[in-house]
């Protein structure tokens, strides 16, 4: 007997996978506060870069204010300094880097903590 809504399950599929947007394996969650000279400097900085690089496409930024941390995050211990950037992967603190002095000092700690952290990947190195 012919059903037609089997015909229609594999687009139905593929129009939800669609619709529901890429998924991301991790985050990097900055934590700030207004009036951190360090935030703004990162900010000016890194800020307008930071979503076209490959760590950006890897973990996309998710800001958060110290005095009002997200809800669905496991922090390992509530940050302390701002800026803190924490890796994230289904809710769960992966690591993080605590304070921004620089642009290299940026982009080292973030490179060594993607590396350290291949499950935020997926073990890919690819977004």
């Amino acid at each position: 007997m012919f059903n037609p809504l089997a015909r229609l399950a594999p687009v139905l599929l593929l129009l939800g996978l669609a619709l529901s947007g890429p998924v991301r394996a991790a985050d990097l969650v900055m934590v700030e506060r207004a009036g951190c000279h360090w935030c703004e400097r990162w900010n000016a900085e890194i800020a307008h870069i930071y979503p076209k690089t490959r760590e950006g496409k890897l973990a996309p930024l998710r800001r958060a204010d110290i005095h009002d941390l997200p809800k669905d995050v496991s922090f390992k211990s509530p940050p302390i300094f701002t800026p803190t950037f924490v890796l994230v992967k289904n809710g769960v603190e992966l690591g993080r880097i605590e304070g921004y002095a620089s642009e290299d000092f940026f982009w080292f700690h973030v490179e060594q903590l993607l590396a350290a952290h291949p499950e935020a990947t997926d073990g890919t190195g690819q977004p």
